[in-house]
Formats: structure tokens, sequence, C-alpha cells
């Protein structure tokens, strides 16, 4: 599947906000993006030109297909009503986790497990009475910011998801690209490269192998490898941050351990890719220094005599997934 993104938006939109009411002028098309998380749901409509007109969150049902599939249906029939267009005629875009399988139709590999092995995507058009487009929450990440996020003057972008998982998506020319399986920009579940003694075979991942690079650069793996240095030590990966900032000497080895292998991880996507920007999303995207060190250090494993790719953060935060869920409606 090939997603072409529409004209980044422009600014000053017409906004109908449930919780206001208040009205400002605008018109054309809608697009509604939903973003299903395992703990919230976000909405959000945009008009024909990708200016905001409405965004709401609610919590997810927690492991409730039928209540999962009623509160989508709800969101959207309400985001048509308070923007003023008639039901059943906004197009949506659904970003999750997993992916549709190309083989059976039902979604794999969500942390929401209600929704692994169901047909959402045959169930939310019943629902809706549309054509539904769905995507893995990475490419509508990496989507929403190459179209009008820190990415959007890039030939090709990466957007990399480092959380709970390491995901990721491809966009070339502002064009989403999913690839015949489905799992274009699946960093995550490839060996570490140029690993260590230390480091092989690895951790186990839950994809059944070993040493992936979500075991390495997830939040729960960098968690893992402090405490594989101090068993004792219980903080989170907040805390291992905060802690190296404020001279922690055992925690800034953590995070240099993982500055390293996060430096030798990118440098691999960039011999086979050669992004212009890597964007970098999830909770770890806000530790500040990856973005000078990172840089600093890949080099000596990528294939060229410079670098001049670009890692940045995003522009768009945790709702940027959201922003993609619309941009794919289009």
């Amino acid at each position: 599947m090939v997603v072409k993104s529409p004209t980044a938006p422009s600014h000053g939109a017409e906004v109908f906000d449930l919780a206001t009411g208040a009205r400002r002028a605008g018109g054309g098309s809608l697009r509604i993006g939903v973003d299903l998380g395992g703990t919230k749901t976000e909405v959000i409509a945009l008009d024909a030109d990708g200016r905001e007109r409405l965004r709401r969150r609610e919590p997810t049902p927690p492991n409730d297909y039928l209540a999962t599939l009623d509160l989508v249906a709800t969101l959207v029939a309400d985001a048509e009503r308070a923007c003023g267009f008639a039901p059943g005629t906004a197009r949506v875009g659904i970003g999750t986790p997993g992916s549709v399988s190309r083989a059976t139709g039902l979604l794999r590999g969500s942390n929401s497990e209600c929704l692994n092995g169901m047909p959402i995507k045959r169930d939310l058009e019943s629902r809706l009475g549309r054509t539904v487009a769905i995507a893995n929450d990475a490419n509508c990440f990496a989507l929403s910011e190459a179209t009008d996020g820190a990415g959007c003057d890039a030939d090709i972008v990466f957007g990399a998801i480092l959380g709970t998982g390491v995901g990721g998506g491809v966009v070339i020319r502002g064009e989403l690209v999913d690839g015949p399986n489905g799992i274009a920009g699946e960093w995550g579940h490839n060996a570490l490269p140029w690993p260590t003694d230390g480091e092989c075979p690895g951790p186990e991942c839950f994809c059944g192998r070993r040493g992936c690079i979500e075991t390495w650069l997830s939040g729960p793996g960098l968690v893992r490898d402090h405490a594989g240095v101090l068993p004792a030590a219980k903080p989170t990966a907040k805390d291992i941050v905060a802690r190296a900032a404020a001279g922690d000497r055992a925690c800034e080895a953590t995070l240099a351990r993982y500055e390293l292998r996060l430096a030798r991880s990118l440098a691999h996507l960039i011999n086979i890719l050669d992004p212009g920007v890597i964007v970098l999303g999830g909770g770890l995207s806000n530790v500040d220094r990856w973005y000078e060190s990172v840089p600093r250090l890949w080099g000596r494993w990528v294939f060229s005599d410079r670098v001049d790719t670009r890692l940045l953060r995003n522009v768009h935060g945790d709702s940027s997934g959201v922003r993609g869920a619309a941009w794919i409606a289009a």
C-alpha cells in the first residue's frame, strides 16, 4: 500500500469544539483520524486544507472489542455532527498498534489484545457505513511528521518510535510506504547491529527471537539493561535519565550504552534507506541528549564519508499518530 499525503495544512482553521461549542470560519471536506491506544482513544477532524477542526480523547474500553468498535463509531459520528457534516460523509482513518494481515484480514501484533485476531477493518466499515483506511500507529506517526511536522522538508523520512516498543514508518516524497507484506519500517525486529560480545545472543523478544533492537532500545529494554548492572536498583526509564543528569555515574553509563546502540541501529537504517530526516517519537524521544550525541556517534558505522541525515524531535508530540490517521483518510 502507498498512501500519498495531502498538501500540508495552513493555519487559522474553523473549529467547532464539542466541549466549548466555539465555531470559527472554514469548510470543505472532512477527514477524521482515530488513534486506538491501549488506554486512550483520540479523534481529530481536519478540513480540506489540513486545518484542525476538533480533537477529543476518551478512555479506551479495557479488553472489550465490541465496546471499542462502539466508541469509534460514536467519536466519528460526534465529530461529523460537531463540524456540521452529514452523517457518513467524512473520510475516516484509523491508527492502531499492530497491522492487518494481508493473508487473513485480521489484526495482528496489537498490544490491545482484544483486537488481535479480529476483522477490525471489516467491522468498522460495517459500523460506519463507509470505507475505512487502517495503518499501524508508527506509520501514522511517520506520515504526520513528514506531512507537516519535523520532516516536512525532506524527500525521505523515517519515523522511529522509542517507547514501550520500537516501531517505525517510512515516507518517501510524501507517500507512506507499507510494502507487500505490510511491514515496511519494522526496524525494531531486526537484530541489534554490530553487537559486542556482551550483547550476544541478547534478551528474548516477544516475537520469539533474541537480541532484537526493541529489546535494547525500548523503555523496558533500557530499564532491563540498567538492572543487569545494578540488580537491586528498580528505577524507571524516566528515573534513569533524571539521575544521569544529576550526576549518577551508573545511570550515565546506562545512557551511554543506550546511545551507542541507538547510533548503531540508526546507522544500519541509514545505510539501507538513506533518509534526509529521522524523527523520533515515543517516551524516550524526549531525552534531549540523543539529538546531539547520536549523530556524533553514528558516522563510524555509516557507509559514507559524511552523514547529512538529520535526527529531529517530533513536532506534534503524542498527537502525531492521530494526525497521521487523519492523513491516511485522504
